[in-house]
């Protein structure tokens, strides 16, 4: 596969206006496999060589797609499947803003704030509908002896991002402890929802 002929057709059909291609429109016809890989820790391969421009790797994501449990790189003319190992996208970073612009409060009082979690390729998620994270048992190579779920957010559509290392031990600090029966959940605050990052009885 010809990488730079391949970025040139999705540069094409991207413009400043609309920063993600409409990639859930295109259905063009399989054109078989490439050795292109996500690692476990969110960096890009492609022929075992990494791809080292962060604008290219922000590129080659914004037209990913994925269909069941496999993923392609798409253009409207183009579609290829390359090996995702465990989730395309690993929040890197968060921030905290306010959650609406008059400043308000939540149930508990608390000043009414959102969780925007950042990816390795600058995409942002903000932290506000209920369905945006799940828990989730990584792979086994990198789970610890217990099988520990942890947080899986959804980026966009049915991509998904797992919580790096740092970031959830981060948030486990930020987060309150709710005992119920026999378990102890830990709960961060967002967007006056509060979101379950772990689990533990």
């Amino acid at each position: 596969m010809d990488l730079t002929k391949f970025q040139k057709q999705i540069e094409g059909v991207s413009d400043k206006t609309r920063p993600l291609p409409p990639v859930e429109k295109w259905n063009p016809d399989f054109c078989g496999d490439i050795n292109m890989t996500v690692t476990l820790d969110g960096r890009w391969f492609y022929e075992g060589t990494p791809v080292g421009r962060a604008s290219l790797v922000k590129l080659f994501s914004s037209v990913l797609k994925r269909e069941d449990d496999k993923y392609f790189l798409v253009t409207p003319v183009e579609k290829v499947g390359i090996t995702v190992e465990d989730t395309p996208f690993l929040i890197t970073q968060w921030k905290e803003i306010e959650a609406d612009a008059n400043g308000g409060s939540s149930t508990n009082g608390d000043k009414n704030t959102a969780l925007v979690l950042i990816t390795q390729t600058g995409d942002e998620v903000v932290l506000d509908s209920v369905d945006q994270m799940e828990l989730r048992v990584p792979p086994k190579a990198i789970r610890d002896k217990e099988a520990t779920a942890i947080p899986y957010v959804c980026v966009r559509r049915n991509l998904w991002a797992r919580l790096h290392q740092n970031v959830y031990y981060q948030l486990l600090e930020k987060s309150k402890e709710i005992k119920g029966g026999d378990e102890t959940h830990f709960v961060v605050h967002s967007a006056n929802i509060d979101f379950v990052i772990g689990k533990v009885g």
